[in-house]
């Protein structure tokens, strides 16, 4: 599986402040999110990843997360094997963000 870049909640909160254009990609799975989520989010669990690849932009910078960040390192390395260049791992996932930016959300 090829390599993945990290990107660490600060980098992220940082990113999105911006306005950067990127597009957040959450495989976990749907009793997750409704404890929590970072939203705007493409929904879609790391098992229908492959049916539903064609949901996914190639245009623009692509973060996946999961709850610590296991679940989105496999996705994103999947997606890079299938031609998504431009794709990083949330270190830690919605748990680092709920811990160092968003206090406030709910955690599991």
């Amino acid at each position: 599986m090829p390599q993945v870049p990290e990107i660490d909640v600060g980098e992220l909160a940082r990113r999105r402040d911006s306005g950067e254009n990127l597009t957040i990609l959450d495989v976990r799975e749907a009793w997750e999110r409704d404890i929590c989520a970072l939203e705007p989010a493409i929904a879609i669990p790391l098992n229908l990843l492959p049916e539903n690849v064609e949901k996914l932009p190639k245009d623009n910078a692509l973060v996946v997360l999961c709850h610590h960040g296991m679940r989105s390192l496999r996705a994103a390395s999947w997606l890079r094997a299938n031609g998504f260049d431009n794709v990083v791992n949330l270190a830690g996932g919605i748990d680092a963000w709920a811990q160092r930016i968003d206090r406030q959300m709910k955690v599991y």
